[in-house]
This record gives C-alpha cells, sequence and structure tokens, in this order.
C-alpha cells in the first residue's frame, strides 16, 4: 500500500535504498542574471581549471533560441554554453551567460549529488561572482519500461494510475498528467508529471531521451518561484535549499509508489 501522508508538508519518510532504483536523470540548476563575459573562453578559465580534476573535458555548444511573435518565427543571438563533463559522462556541468546546472544519469545518493553541487557552487562563487541569484531548481526523473508497465496499477496509488488502472488501459497509447503543487514550508513550488509515454516520444528530450519502447514517467521539479525577487548568492544556505528541495521530492515519489513498487526495484524492506 502507498504511506498514506501528506508529502508536501512535514519530515520526509526514511529513505528506502533500491537495488535497481528508477531514476534515470537529476538535475540542479541555479539562474542568475545575465554575464555576457562568460561567452569568452578565458573569462570561464578559472572556473574549468577549478573543477577539471572532476570534470576534465570541456565541449562549448551554442544554443539558439527561437522566439515566436505576430511576425512569425524568429531566432534570437545564439550563446555559448560550457559543459564540463566526467570521463564517461555520467555527470556533466554547464555553465552558460544566466545560469549554471549539474546534471547526472549516474545519482548514487543525495549525499553525494549535494556535495557535487557544493563543489559547483564554490567554484561559480568565487570565480564567476554572479552576486545574485534568480532561481533555484532541482528536478528527479524516473522511468519504467518493459513488464513493469502491465503492473502500474499496483505499483502506483490510484491517484497516480488513474486510468491505467481502469479496462481502458490497453487501449491507451498515451497519458499524462501534470500537477503544480504550493510548497509552504520552502516558500516554492514542486511540479510533478506523470503518466504513460508512446514508443519514440518524449516530454522533454533534454531529460528523457525517446526510447523505442512505452514508458511510464514520474517527473518531480522543486524550484523557486522566477522574478518574486533576487537574493545574495550564499552557498551554504542554497545547498540547505537544494536539499529541503530533494527530500520533499523524496516525500512526493514515496507518496506516489505502493511497496510493491519498491519491492520490484529492490527494496531489502
Amino acid at each position: 500500500m502507498p504511506i498514506d501522508y501528506t508529502p508536501l508538508t512535514g519530515p520526509p519518510p526514511v529513505e528506502v535504498p533500491l537495488a535497481t532504483p528508477p531514476l534515470v536523470r537529476v538535475i540542479a540548476q541555479v539562474r542568475f542574471p545575465v554575464i555576457a563575459s562568460i561567452e569568452k573562453s578565458e573569462f570561464i578559465a578559472p572556473f574549468q581549471e577549478a573543477l577539471r580534476a572532476t570534470y576534465p573535458v570541456l565541449r562549448p555548444e551554442i544554443s539558439q533560441h527561437l522566439l515566436l511573435g505576430p511576425g512569425g518565427v524568429h531566432e534570437t543571438r545564439a550563446s555559448t554554453l560550457w559543459r564540463l563533463q566526467e570521463a564517461g559522462e555520467g555527470w556533466t556541468v554547464t555553465l552558460a551567460p544566466d545560469f549554471v546546472a549539474l546534471e547526472t544519469t549516474r545519482y548514487s545518493s543525495r549525499e553525494d549529488f549535494l556535495g557535487r553541487l557544493r563543489c559547483v557552487l564554490e567554484a561559480l562563487e568565487q570565480h564567476i561572482n554572479p552576486r545574485l541569484i534568480d532561481r533555484l531548481g532541482l528536478r528527479y526523473v524516473d522511468q519504467l519500461t518493459g513488464a513493469l508497465l502491465v503492473d502500474l496499477p499496483s505499483l502506483l496509488r490510484p491517484e497516480v494510475s488513474g486510468i491505467l488502472a481502469s479496462p481502458l488501459a490497453e487501449h491507451t497509447a498515451q497519458s499524462l498528467a501534470e500537477q503544480v503543487f504550493a510548497l509552504p514550508e520552502e516558500g516554492a513550488s514542486l511540479r510533478a508529471r506523470w503518466g504513460l509515454v508512446p514508443a519514440g516520444a518524449t516530454v522533454d528530450p533534454g531529460a528523457m531521451p525517446p526510447l523505442a519502447t512505452p514508458s511510464w514517467i514520474l517527473d518531480l521539479d522543486a524550484f523557486t518561484p522566477q522574478g518574486e525577487g533576487a537574493r545574495a548568492l550564499d552557498v551554504a544556505a542554497t545547498l540547505a535549499q537544494a536539499r529541503s528541495f530533494a527530500e520533499r521530492i523524496y516525500s512526493m515519489f514515496r507518496w506516489a509508489v505502493t511497496d510493491d513498487f519498491l519491492r520490484r526495484h529492490g527494496s531489502s524492506s
């Protein structure tokens, strides 16, 4: 049975280690007012050097945005993203003129992720010095495939399984739900998106590349409101908020799934 509690407030449940976790990607992003000098390789060199022992591969990438207006689609000015990657490409730090991000497809623990995030934020503070930050976001993406899709009604609480727990499930090609919840204790929001995604499709190619088979996703994104006032960059305070977001996301994950889900993914309890 799923846990019967409110996941949006109060202490998080005790973590249950999983031998085969369904987590496919974790992303933390800190946005700040634009720093145009980040476009220049000589400006970001000290930032790279601070992280190069862990992320030795630097790959610049040109990002081109499109703007849809009354006159049609227009290209905006291209910007350079600097991607610092670990050997094996399981971890990536991305530095752009208005954000820094840490993402991984090889998540092992909350402490490991937050420790790496601390190193990134300290390098940002020392070598880029944005002074202010506009937004913090933390996102966890789970994905189920194969035989697990047949058993979704027993793996998910009824509010989450929805139509997939009905006789219409065998004829359902796609079923997606999205909710945005207030997090009163964090002064933030949590976007929860879940559902069945067809083969060859995705709701976000950057976080979930299309698969050759259908999949079920649970995409949980906690974030501070954009545009409600910038605040000073404080590494310790930002890490504390990221930890609170991670705990709240885990609370939501445990609310959404059943004990059978945990057992099927290698829970020892």
